[in-house]
């Protein structure tokens, strides 16, 4: 009887272009669970090259043999290297020619790049499809949320409507501190900014352009256009106060910074800004630095995904699956069709939004205030659904509260409306808007 061997499949061999605190995660990962991704994948995933551009700081981080490349360009050319993952960051610069150095010669790419992709994702696409080199990208949006894995394969037979997420837990996390300690935004971004949880300059996050990079990368693979983030519409969270947080708890909602794309008449909408959602929705119950994505598709409904949404352990889960897809030969158009086919984005105008509004004002506390802004909202054909004055000051012109919500207006009224009242001599301070999203 002759036996017959079966020669088991080479190693994936990966190099890895940055060493952070996701880098050194992903490390751990493999080192990890080597037998288990072997056994699933039928492959070995092997790290044999690093790069970073300190080789003496101090890394929590398995020993390996793996070659290091103070160049991430170097890595990326490595003849051994069969994957590259890019843990750099940033939209063009070094991380941009890394990935696109190792597409041209064939290699895969693994990438947690948000802004990259937001910027460039369909001309790195149709690269890595010229060259037949996977192209993925899990870990770019949500963290460990495997929610672009469920937009291209989970829900394909869907159209889907709408994408809806809490895509930025620095942000997450000081809306709920303070909601459950009545401080306002700037003790709880120091806070953030001692614990860990928001950088020293936090602009990115709070500004709202994180999640706007992330909405970006959604919408593509959503739709099948071409990321487009100049077409989102970006507000952070600078402006919300503790009184508009009592405020909305008082009248059963809640504020999360939201990251929307719908699908509308006149275009698809992508929009981040803070918005009241009603307090009994599941998102609404998605704290501190906690993600969560919802997609509706046609079929399916609405489904909803939770998780850690940053941090070194669940960004390397999102790196490692890609990695395992890649190992085990399974892939796909890296934006769910091939990159010729994604169309260009028509972009719903926000001007032509129409949703109800949450208004706050700071008026003298004299009368014929109140007449003042109603005049201007009725002008602007805004109707008012209920109104509230906060405090009332012994003397006549002292500043006091007034919050109004509105019944459902367009987007370039309200805007207009806002513009006439702030410069009413009664009101002491621009307003502040903040949309209510029923979920």
């Amino acid at each position: 009887m002759v036996k017959a061997y079966v020669t088991a499949p080479a190693p994936l061999k990966v190099g890895i272009a940055g060493l952070g605190v996701v880098g050194a995660g992903v490390l751990r990962l493999l080192n990890q669970h080597a037998d288990q991704l072997a056994a699933r994948t039928g492959r070995k995933i092997k790290v044999v090259a690093v790069s970073a551009r300190d080789k003496r700081k101090k890394r929590d981080i398995p020993k390996g043999d793996w070659r290091w490349h103070p160049n991430a360009i170097d890595l990326a050319r490595d003849p051994e290297v069969d994957v590259v993952v890019e843990l750099i960051g940033g939209a063009d610069g070094v991380a941009r020619n890394v990935v696109e150095t190792a597409l041209k010669q064939g290699k895969g790419v693994v990438t947690a790049n948000k802004a990259m992709l937001a910027m460039h994702g369909a001309g790195i696409a149709a690269l890595a499809e010229q060259k037949a080199a996977p192209l993925a990208f899990e870990a770019a949006v949500a963290g460990g949320i495997p929610i672009l894995k469920a937009l291209r394969e989970g829900l394909i037979g869907n159209r889907v409507q709408s994408i809806t997420g809490i895509l930025n837990g620095t942000c997450n996390y000081i809306l709920t501190e303070m909601r459950e300690t009545g401080r306002d935004f700037g003790d709880v971004l120091k806070e953030a900014q001692q614990l860990g949880y928001a950088e020293a300059d936090p602009s990115f996050d709070v500004d709202g352009v994180d999640a706007a990079h992330k909405l970006a990368v959604l919408t593509s693979l959503a739709f099948n256009t071409k990321a487009d983030f100049k077409a989102v519409h970006v507000e952070g969270i600078r402006n919300v106060s503790a009184v508009d947080i009592a405020f909305a708890k008082e009248f059963g909602y809640r504020i999360k910074l939201l990251a929307i794309a719908r699908r509308t008449a006149k275009g698809i909408e992508q929009r981040v800004h803070p918005c009241m959602v009603p307090a009994n929705t599941p998102i609404a119950h998605v704290d501190g630095v906690f993600n969560a994505v919802a997609a509706e598709g046609d079929y399916v409904g609405r489904v909803m995904f939770e998780g850690r949404g940053a941090g070194s352990n669940p960004t390397a889960s999102a790196v490692v699956a890609d990695l395992a897809d890649i190992a085990a030969g399974r892939s796909a158009p890296a934006f769910g069709v091939p990159a010729a086919k994604l169309k260009d984005l028509k972009a719903a105008a926000m001007a032509d939004y129409v949703g109800r509004y949450y208004i706050r004002l700071i008026v003298r506390d004299q009368p014929g205030v109140l007449a003042d802004v109603s005049a201007v909202l009725r002008d602007e054909k805004i109707s008012i659904e209920s109104l509230v004055q906060r405090g009332r000051s012994e003397a006549e012109n002292q500043p006091v509260a007034v919050m109004l919500i509105s019944h459902e207006a367009r987007e370039a009224d309200m805007a207009r409306a806002m513009k006439k009242i702030a410069k009413l001599r009664s009101v002491l301070q621009a307003p502040a808007l903040i949309r209510i999203e029923p979920f």
